[in-house]
């Protein structure tokens, strides 16, 4: 991240004054309690080591259990565009230290935090039935690694359609999209190899990267300039101590920043790529893989490892590589993801396969992203009107709304709740002290009418919060009426109703 963007994001001097103020009340206040309760005096039983460091504990009873039900919220309806949120116990008049309780009832929430960009998550005309078809005949589970006896024709098929999807060789499908990262970035690289990440890379790569014993450098968030410093430094100087070349480098960077909402600059990456002729050195993990290097102009073949995750865009599971033959050979001889994980269920599978076909009109209907696009851009110009500070890039499903305070966390999430707006909300130590902020995830699935309401109900809770940083960009909107049937239906989907049916967590 550039010195420039830094300061675009930096929270305003007074809101970073009072957080800092409010965060230094909230400690004292809590060493008190602490010290008055005997809380500061507890051992660990002799034999045992502590589950938690002292200020992990004291920050988890002192803070975060007074605010812990703005997340783990459960559901009980597949993540379409709207969701049944589950109801828990009100914590808000007790010290958090109590468990939150199911009571029973649900409430009907708009579906603004589920990765569901195409809509194929929930029941879909084409992709269903082909599901349950294979269902029915594959089994819930193959019970079994890829390797042994995991294999299926729909895991070939997926692959082949995916390899073609992605404008490469071949392709490798796992089960769990984490651990396409962590598992196989192990495999690609080793002892007296160089890793070179973006500082805001995903944990899964992170992971990765530890446990891959190369040498990790970071370079800041999308700022090529530093990104070919640190290489050619790199380069120059070499292996610690021996001085020695390095094996292999790879630039790592991920196609879209869920965080951020923010595209990688990946054009210009493959350009410092080419200029020191660095071999294999590109893995861009992203949403569909292919979509970043078209919404860029980067030809695919000039990425040398695409690493992807299916659970958001194909509405189901797992993460996929997709590149050269010999890459996928050698991944199937020592990737622990294929020979030792179980594979990927058929159902799954097939959905992912169905998901394809209909990027690719197969069926003649034309469900590509335009819609997602179309919506993404339209809710992102109304939050900015609205004089929100919104981060991320133009046709991006993921907006970031910057809260900035901590203490309004509790109060953004609570709001929109009682509004019927189901939302992520984000803080320390998830990002900086000074950097929280809300994720909207918009979906094609969402009709004009659900985005309008959305933008009002979150005008209204913006404006309680004391969320518009950016008053100069504000521009009033006409209110928007909806008939007679569409207030009756906007209503009810606000309301509680007793809970039926099973309960799957987000």
């Amino acid at each position: 991240m550039t010195a420039r963007e830094e300061d675009n994001t930096a929270a305003p001097f007074i809101t970073a004054m009072s957080t800092f103020f409010m965060m230094s009340v909230m400690f004292i206040m809590g060493k008190f309690r602490d010290f008055f309760s005997g809380a500061a005096y507890r051992h660990t039983r002799q034999g045992y080591a502590p589950i938690r460091e002292l200020f992990e504990d004291f920050y988890q009873r002192r803070m975060f259990s007074r605010i812990k039900d703005c997340w783990n919220r459960p559901i009980c309806s597949a993540p379409s565009a709207w969701i049944d949120v589950m109801d828990r116990t009100d914590i808000t008049r007790t010290s958090g230290v109590q468990p939150l309780q199911l009571t029973g009832s649900t409430t009907r929430c708009l579906n603004l935090g589920s990765y569901n960009y195409l809509g194929f998550a929930a029941s879909d005309p084409y992709c269903t039935p082909r599901v349950q078809k294979t269902l029915s005949s594959l089994g819930v589970s193959s019970c079994s690694s890829r390797a042994d006896a995991g294999t299926t024709p729909v895991h070939v098929q997926l692959e082949e359609a995916v390899a073609e999807f992605m404008g490469q060789e071949a392709a490798l499908t796992c089960g769990m999209g984490y651990a396409t990262n962590s598992a196989i970035i192990p495999c690609l690289m080793n002892k007296g190899d160089l890793l070179i990440s973006d500082m805001l890379n995903h944990a899964s790569i992170v992971a990765g990267a530890r446990a891959s014993g190369a040498k990790v450098k970071v370079f800041r968030h999308n700022d090529v300039a530093h990104l070919d410093a640190v290489l050619r430094s790199s380069i120059a100087e070499g292996q610690p101590r021996t001085r020695r070349p390095w094996k292999k480098i790879f630039i790592i960077v991920e196609g879209i920043y869920s965080m951020e909402g923010e595209i990688c600059l990946l054009k210009e990456i493959v350009e410092v790529k080419k200029k020191y002729k660095v071999p294999h050195s590109i893995g861009a993990m992203g949403l569909t893989g292919r979509g970043c290097c078209e919404h860029v102009g980067v030809n695919p073949r000039g990425v040398d490892i695409l690493m992807g995750t299916f659970t958001k865009s194909f509405g189901s599971c797992g993460g996929y590589i997709a590149g050269s033959r010999a890459l996928i050979d050698h991944l199937k001889r020592w990737g622990p993801a294929h020979l030792m994980a179980g594979a990927m269920s058929p159902a799954s599978a097939e959905q992912i396969l169905s998901a394809l076909q209909l990027l690719d009109n197969v069926d003649g209907s034309g469900r590509g992203p335009e819609k997602l696009h179309d919506n993404a851009n339209y809710v992102r110009q109304r939050l900015i009107d609205q004089g929100l500070k919104v981060l991320g890039d133009i046709d991006s499903p993921v907006m970031p709304i910057m809260i900035y305070h901590p203490g309004k966390i509790p109060a953004f999430s609570r709001f929109c709740m009682e509004r019927g707006l189901a939302m992520v909300v984000v803080g320390f130590p998830a990002t900086a002290l000074l950097l929280s902020r809300a994720r909207v995830c918009i979906s094609a699935a969402h009709s004009r009418e659900d985005l309008d309401y959305a933008v009002e109900a979150l005008d209204d809770v913006t404006g309680m919060c004391m969320m518009r940083y950016e008053m100069s960009n504000r521009k009033e909107q006409p209110l928007v009426v909806p008939s007679r049937r569409s207030r009756s239906s906007v209503a009810s989907r606000g309301r509680k109703h007793v809970m039926t049916g099973g309960a799957m967590y987000a």
